[in-house]
């Protein structure tokens, strides 16, 4: 059976430590993702102690793995040499994972520069060689005619927020833009395609009737349209996963935009759960049991969306 990741983008942080190592914190994570009846998620945007590696390969949860290099905008032959030492450190430390199923040499770069052609394609041989048995990948966030470096890619991962960046409040207009761009990239590329980051940002205990941005009851409503271009996909047979950005809400720095850090998170910044981490729950223990007749839990089994 193809594999399929029901998952999300992560961050190392919490409310009590910050970005530092927290054991605790990780037994508490992983937990919430067995709960969730997820199978993978990204280490967004830089390499993640090896500790949460050992607890991904001790319970079967497969890790998209991604360098540091977020955003980068500079294809310079000076930072082209050191984004080589950084792969081949990384690549060195973690490819004896059973784990780490996939290299993400980036996320979001300004790919649409006809200079990230060749410095993408350099990256790409440097870690086939290093490890030939892993697809490797990036995270673009350009359009499908825009994108200069995706043709180098294994696996197309694409980040997109409608009804949230572009089109907000729009979420009747998600189904037919997932659909559509989805399409598109599979068409011009033909390369398996996964969506790496989707979602809205949520304040937990804020509502309305009917739902409006912000609230929980938004960032629901946006899922479940995702969820039913996933659906249509999913049958195409190039679709290979969805994984929600984010985990959980994370600090970020300070601005106007993010009132208390960035709120996509399907648990607050103290890991508790919104309405997203329950539709979520039910849509991954769904796919689950459709996929692999995974026994879905208890309390689920007369719940739905």
């Amino acid at each position: 059976m193809p594999t399929y990741f029901r998952g999300f983008g992560k961050h190392e942080d919490s409310n009590l430590r910050g970005k530092g190592l927290d054991y605790a914190l990780l037994i508490r994570d992983y937990n919430l993702i067995a709960w969730l009846g997820a199978n993978a998620y990204r280490t967004s945007h830089y390499p993640y102690a090896e500790e949460a590696l050992d607890m991904a390969d001790a319970l079967g949860i497969m890790i998209i793995d991604e360098s540091p290099a977020c955003t980068i905008d500079n294809f310079s032959e000076e930072l082209l040499q050191k984004h080589k030492e950084v792969m081949t450190d990384f690549v060195r430390r973690d490819k004896n994972r059973p784990s780490v199923v996939m290299w993400s040499l980036a996320n979001e770069p300004s790919s649409f520069r006809n200079e990230s052609r060749e410095y993408f394609s350099a990256l790409v041989n440097l870690t086939k060689s290093l490890d030939p048995t892993r697809p490797v990948t990036f995270v673009t966030s350009q359009t499908v005619d825009e994108d200069k470096a995706v043709q180098f890619m294994d696996i197309i991962c694409i980040n997109r927020y409608p009804a949230w960046y572009s089109d907000s409040g729009r979420t009747d207009l998600i189904q037919l833009q997932v659909k559509n761009e989805l399409v598109a990239w599979h068409l011009k590329f033909n390369k398996p395609v996964l969506v790496t980051e989707y979602g809205a940002g949520s304040v937990i205990g804020m509502h309305t009737a009917p739902s409006s941005m912000w609230t929980e009851d938004y960032q629901v409503v946006t899922l479940t349209e995702h969820f039913k271009a996933f659906d249509t996909l999913y049958k195409e047979g190039f679709l290979i996963g969805e994984m929600i950005w984010n985990f959980a809400d994370f600090a970020t720095p300070q601005e106007y935009i993010r009132p208390g850090g960035c709120k996509k998170g399907l648990f607050t910044r103290e890991r508790q759960p919104k309405m997203a981490a329950h539709i979520t729950r039910w849509r991954y223990w769904t796919l689950a049991h459709s996929s692999v007749n995974v026994t879905v839990p208890n309390d689920l089994l007369f719940a739905g969306p």
